[in-house]
């Protein structure tokens, strides 16, 4: 079956391109997934590893910088006092990571799948990115959100999850070294996009068969 991963910018297209490959591929799609099972194995509330990306962008890059709290890498924040520390979650974040490509397979978007899982045969790393101006203009289109909304936005979860990577595995998300495939998702129509990541996936034996 193989795994997909998805490495994406904010704006850039990961949240239709990881499902619809998935789709196409006949692989479940993990992401809201994940921290449920984080949550269930280190006995904390589901909420607390559930948070909404918006959130996640805008209090990880603060608490990177923080002495009194840590990032959850699977999607939320969470204080120092009282709960796993920051190398228990990242340990089962990886540990889910490592089944689902040793099992059903599937397609991962975000949580450094690509990083975790870079050693597997049977794996292809996609990077999804553009220049800044156009992600802003491609939220907008979406959502008719106020332009300068999105570009805090923006500029607040490309430090955030840039500072996320670095933190916990010391490399620059941005280096095409760490992907088999890096497309901008802001030149591209989704559908050319999806049609590239499932090609490169097919070719690597990825995908239901």
């Amino acid at each position: 079956m193989g795994v997909v991963t998805i490495s994406a910018s904010y704006g850039a297209g990961g949240v239709d391109v990881g499902p619809a490959v998935a789709e196409r591929l006949g692989l479940p799609f993990h992401d809201r997934a994940i921290p449920f099972q984080v949550a269930g194995r280190l006995g904390v509330p589901v909420a607390e590893a559930e948070e909404n990306d918006e959130r996640v962008a805008r209090g990880l890059w603060r608490l990177v910088a923080s002495l009194g709290s840590v990032p959850d890498p699977v999607g939320g924040v969470v204080p120092l006092t009282g709960i796993p520390d920051e190398r228990a979650f990242r340990e089962q974040t990886e540990r889910v990571l490592g089944e689902i490509a040793a099992g059903v397979g599937g397609v991962v978007l975000g949580r450094a799948a690509g990083l975790v899982l870079h050693d597997r045969s049977d794996a292809l790393h996609v990077r999804l990115d553009g220049p800044p101006e156009r992600r802003v203009a491609m939220v907008v289109a979406r959502t008719g959100r106020p332009r300068e909304d999105v570009r805090r936005e923006l500029e607040a979860n490309d430090r955030a999850r840039e500072a996320y990577v670095r933190h916990f595995y010391r490399v620059d998300p941005r280096s095409c070294r760490h992907y088999h495939l890096v497309v901008d998702g802001t030149a591209l129509p989704m559908e050319s996009v999806v049609d590239l990541v499932v090609l490169a996936a097919r070719a690597r034996g990825i995908g239901a068969h």
